[in-house]
């Protein structure tokens, strides 16, 4: 068997010293599998999430990326990583308030020397970019609208689509279905699962709701 794309070993974080929030003696993610991530709020969810993406390190315990501890890397090798090998869609988005639509889901895919190469030009980026947003409704005239300007709703795709282009290998998604209506919901969470699967990228996805677990490959729930 190949090794895991995400291996945790002995993982333990806590904001407080009498609160052990994580606790994970062994977890991983293969390559190209799809976790759906479930439980109650403050269970800990989004402080595994940002774990794995090495915005934080844990005090005990290591946390592996294709072979990377990230806990022994300096934060400048950590955020190189990410951006080559994983798309992030966080709750807040972190979107670019004065790009267009188009301009913030292409951003992360330019900034990645390795994501970037899987195009043969800044145009094609952009049609598959738009190609993307077609699939969730998100109509012509918003991507070429300053984020600022389009819908809670709106932003979620943008940045659904962001964390997609390039194909890296992980895709992290923190609760990115949380403003949109059932319709769009699912239309999100059947790109994000059918795109991956195509790519080869192993999606690991937060949500509170539990029925979406039939379009991933396992469902583990946090806290209960």
């Amino acid at each position: 068997m190949n090794p895991p794309l995400v291996d945790l070993k002995g993982l333990k974080f806590a904001w407080t010293e009498h609160d052990p929030l994580i606790d994970l003696a062994s977890w991983q993610v293969q390559a190209g599998e799809q976790l759906l991530i479930s439980g109650p709020s403050g269970c800990g969810k989004s402080t595994l999430l940002a774990l794995i993406a090495g915005l934080m390190t844990a005090p005990e315990g290591d946390v592996s990326l294709l072979g990377h501890r990230l806990g022994r890397m300096p934060a400048a090798a950590r955020d190189r990583l990410r951006a080559d090998h994983m798309g992030v869609i966080f709750q807040q988005f972190n979107l670019i308030p004065y790009l267009s639509a188009l301009d913030n889901m292409v951003l992360a895919c330019r900034l990645s020397s390795r994501r970037s190469a899987k195009f043969s030009s800044l145009a094609a980026m952009r049609q598959a970019a738009t190609t993307m947003s077609n699939e969730l409704d998100l109509e012509p005239s918003a991507m070429r609208r300053s984020v600022t300007r389009l819908s809670i709703g709106q932003q979620q795709r943008v940045a659904a689509v962001r964390a997609l282009l390039g194909g890296p290998e992980l895709v992290l998604a923190d609760e990115p279905s949380s403003a949109l209506d059932a319709k769009r919901e699912l239309q999100l969470i059947e790109l994000l699962t059918r795109q991956c699967r195509q790519q080869g990228t192993a999606l690991i996805l937060v949500s509170h709701h539990q029925a979406l677990e039939g379009h991933f490959d396992r469902h583990w729930r946090m806290g209960g």
